[in-house]
Formats: structure tokens, C-alpha cells, sequence
């Protein structure tokens, strides 16, 4: 019997008010970059690695997700204005227990980011790009200190943090991962853990009350517990866009893929 196949968890139910006018009708994913949608790229680099089960987190405009792409599986964050990727995520937790890939859906990046997680053999790895500097020197609204910053030794990630000095960084988060599905259950128990401690909104990571954490707080939790992740390199072809200068920069250099 075929063994079920992966599900794709694609993280997009916040509105992503930097890229106004982009987003003033449309979601962010629908952001046209070199006559194809943010997501439309998103897909393809899966698609190319035998990935077709897509799970759409959606909050914002959600409708046009589910009229545009019939074939995915939908969850709602019917509260996206009130929490961040973390929150979101954990809304497809359903998803995740045979385990999972998931991805930030701002982001471009080619088949061969999710080639490396698909040959990595462990149960939490990250995809880094280690020429993220390169991107930054261009980047005058989004610095530097702003970039989701990783340490590591060899595969191995020792730290992750905003707060990591640009110069000491071994690369950048591309927000795409995989999870095993024994990845997946020590993720879920560890977020419930802090769940029940910080359900009120407490205070647990850089001042942020628990709903309006990213997910490299609970990660970076996670590896100061000595829970393992990993993780896998890739060098330069990829982009953030998270405002309208990171649209132009991102149009110019992918019109190599168009």
C-alpha cells in the first residue's frame, strides 16, 4: 500500500500591511512577482518535489483562497488580527501528526530548498540561506536586526533569535521547514506545555504576550530545552517580501526564473 503523502502547511492568514497597495484587495500569497503569484511559486517548488497535499492557513480575504485554489485543504484563523505565526500554524495542528512540511507564504524560493528537507534525516530541520547578507545590503526598510537569524554547528542549530548579532550569524530562517512525525509530537506537546503556562497572555519571549508569537521564539525555546533541529543550507535564491521595496528588489533578481 502507497504510504499517505506529506501534508504542506502554508502559513498565510495575516494581511501584511507593508505591501499596501498589494494587499489591499488581494492576500499577500497573491502578490504577483514576474507574472506568477508569491504562492503560485511556493507551489511549484513542491509540486516539483512529488508535494501536493497543500493545507492553506488563511485568516485575511480566505475567501479568495478557497475560490483561487479549490484542491487545498483549508483552516481558518478566524482571530488573524489578533495573533501572529505561531498562533496560526497550531491552527492546523490536525495536519501536522503524520508529520509535516510548512511554509511562510511571503517567501520565494526554488525546488531545491525543499529537495534538502525531503533528504534530511532528521526530525526537525529548517531551511537557511547562508548568502542572506548579500540580500540585506539592498534592503533599507526591513534591517538587518529584523532578520530571523541562525547559529549553527555543522547541521545542527545552537541558536534562534532576532536578536543574534548580524556578523555572528550563520544564516537566515527561509521559514520553510519539515517535521517528522515524531518532529511534529514533540513540537504540539512542547507548544501545549507553554500553552497552559502562558494562556493568559503572559509574557514569554522579547516582550511578546504568548498570541503574538513568531515561531522561532517556540523553536528557540525548544533548542534551549536540547530538544534537537537541524537544519539545511541553500545559497541565496530566495526572498522575503515583506514591503513594497522588497517587491521591486525581489521582481528584479527572479526574472532569471521567469
Amino acid at each position: 500500500m502507497e504510504a499517505p503523502k506529506t501534508n504542506v502547511i502554508l502559513i498565510g492568514a495575516g494581511r501584511g500591511m507593508r505591501l499596501m497597495p498589494f494587499t489591499k484587495r488581494e492576500p499577500k500569497s497573491f502578490t504577483v512577482v514576474t507574472g506568477r503569484r508569491i504562492l503560485d511559486w511556493t507551489l511549484d517548488a513542491f509540486r516539483q518535489n512529488g508535494l501536493d497535499r497543500f493545507v492553506y492557513i488563511g485568516g485575511y480575504l480566505i475567501d479568495m483562497v478557497r475560490n483561487g485554489y479549490p484542491e487545498f485543504s483549508m483552516v481558518e484563523n478566524s482571530n488573524w488580527a489578533n495573533n501572529n505565526i505561531l498562533f496560526s500554524l497550531v491552527c492546523a495542528r490536525d495536519y501536522m501528526t503524520g508529520g509535516f512540511y510548512s511554509s511562510y507564504t511571503d517567501t520565494l524560493y526554488k525546488s531545491d530548498a525543499v529537495s534538502a528537507l525531503m533528504a534530511s534525516p532528521h526530525d526537525i530541520t529548517m531551511v537557511m540561506d547562508t548568502r542572506w547578507r548579500e540580500r540585506y545590503r539592498f534592503r533599507s526598510q526591513h534591517p538587518e536586526s529584523d532578520g530571523e537569524k541562525m547559529i549553527t554547528s555543522g547541521d545542527n542549530v545552537v541558536q534562534l533569535s532576532r536578536d543574534i548579532p548580524p556578523e555572528s550569524a550563520s544564516g537566515e530562517f527561509t521559514g520553510v521547514m519539515r517535521m517528522t512525525s515524531q518532529g511534529a509530537a514533540r513540537f504540539l506537546e512542547f507548544h501545549d506545555r507553554l500553552y497552559d503556562k502562558y494562556a493568559q497572555d503572559g509574557i514569554y519571549a522579547n516582550n511578546h504576550p504568548f498570541r503574538m508569537a513568531y515561531l522561532i521564539h517556540q523553536m528557540e525555546l525548544m533548542i534551549q530545552a536540547g530538544i534537537e533541529v537541524h537544519c539545511v543550507n541553500i545559497p541565496g535564491d530566495y526572498h522575503e517580501i515583506d514591503t513594497v521595496e522588497d517587491y521591486h528588489l525581489a521582481s528584479d533578481d527572479w526574472s532569471r526564473f521567469a
